[in-house]
C-alpha cells in the first residue's frame, strides 16, 4: 500500500462513523498533511476496491468511506442522526439477492443493503406498549 492511501486508511480508522472524501481531506491538512484532494478521492477508491474500506451513498448522492471492521461480506445499519455504524450480517438477503439473480438469468451477483434508522442513543425514550397497558 502506498505511504498516502496508508495515510487516508489511518485517518479513517481513528474515526468510527462515515466521512466524507473532503471531511478525510480537512482531517489530514489539519494534522499536516502534504495531499491532494484528488490523491484522497484515489486513495479512497482503491481502499474501496480493496475491501478495506466501507462505502455508502447518502441520501444527496455523495459518498462517505469508513474503514471496515470486518473482513467478510456485511451489511450496515446506520443511525441517521449522529451516523454510529452496526456491521451486519444478512444471511437472508443473501439468499434473496442469489435467488433473483439466477430467477432473471444473471450471474456473479453482487449488492449493497443499508439500512437506516435512529440508534437508541438519539431516540427520545418512549414508554413500552407493556407499561403503558
Amino acid at each position: 500500500m502506498t505511504t498516502r492511501r496508508e495515510a487516508v486508511h489511518d485517518t479513517l480508522r481513528r474515526n468510527e462513523g462515515f466521512r466524507s472524501a473532503q471531511d478525510v481531506y480537512a482531517e489530514m491538512r489539519l494534522h499536516g498533511a502534504k495531499i491532494g484532494l484528488t490523491t484522497v478521492y484515489r486513495a479512497l477508491q482503491a481502499l474501496a476496491d480493496n475491501g478495506q474500506v466501507d462505502v455508502l451513498r447518502t441520501d444527496d448522492g455523495e459518498s462517505v468511506y469508513r474503514a471496515c471492521a470486518s473482513d467478510v461480506h456485511h451489511h450496515h445499519l446506520v443511525c441517521r442522526k449522529c451516523g454510529r455504524t452496526v456491521e451486519v450480517a444478512g444471511p437472508a438477503v443473501e439468499r434473496w439477492a442469489e435467488a433473483v439473480g439466477r430467477e432473471h438469468g444473471f450471474t456473479e451477483i453482487t449488492h449493497t443493503v443499508e439500512v437506516f434508522g435512529t440508534c437508541a442513543s438519539c431516540s427520545p425514550s418512549v414508554p413500552s406498549a407493556a407499561a403503558s397497558g
